[in-house]
């Protein structure tokens, strides 16, 4: 980029980092007789093909990790759960409620 003196924050450069995924630039520069639209065309495919949209878009929707405690909850709720449907079966008084949807 230096030795064709343009400044890397130019009109005809266009710069998205890659916060928190490997601090790598994805650069696209306008190049001679090209107009916006194929330009913008060009980075939009530039970007797909780098995964950075996917990625941004996964992370968005993280969720963190349960505790041990919550999964332990979890696992007695289902466990009671279970043992209070197979007692409402043997005795013939299954609620609605408690019917599995297919």
């Amino acid at each position: 980029m230096g030795d064709r003196g343009e400044n890397a924050h130019s009109k005809n450069t266009i710069n998205i980092l890659k916060h928190r995924i490997n601090k790598m630039a994805l650069e696209i520069t306008k190049k001679e007789r090209e107009s916006s639209q194929n330009l913008i065309r060009r980075f939009s495919k530039r970007v797909k093909q780098s995964g950075l949209l996917m990625r941004a878009r996964k992370r968005k929707y993280k969720q963190r990790p349960k505790s041990h405690q919550l999964k332990n909850r979890a696992a007695l709720r289902r466990e009671e759960k279970r043992k209070e449907y197979e007692t409402m079966k043997k005795m013939g008084t299954l609620k609605k409620s408690f019917r599995r949807r297919r």
